[in-house]
């Protein structure tokens, strides 16, 4: 029967968690867009998913400005989604699998 090292397992936390603090400040400096109304609305979403701007077609606004405000809804959402799953994909080189679940957000 092998013993159990809990020294061994301790420092594999402690480089799991350097490794993920390092992804995640990675994923705040990229980002990706979130489109909407086929390229009408364009949301730019950090990694961190933090929304660093919005793009709206200038004629969609003279043409109705309700479909334009759930277009925005729409476009930054997607981009939050492409961010969240951008996080996943960098995180889970680290995580084992099954733990993604259990960190808020992803």
């Amino acid at each position: 029967m092998s013993e159990f090292d809990l020294g061994s397992m301790m420092r594999q936390a402690q480089q799991m968690r350097e490794q993920m603090q390092y992804i995640q400040k990675g994923l705040e400096n990229e980002t990706v867009e979130g489109t909407a109304g086929a390229g009408v609305v364009k949301a730019i979403v950090t990694g961190g998913q933090r929304v660093k701007s919005v793009t709206i077609d200038p004629e969609a606004l003279a043409e109705d400005p309700e479909m334009v405000q759930d277009l925005i809804v729409a476009a930054v959402n997607n981009g939050l989604d492409k961010a969240r799953a951008l996080a996943q994909e960098r995180l889970g080189s680290v995580l084992p699998p099954g733990l993604m679940g259990g960190i808020p957000g992803l």
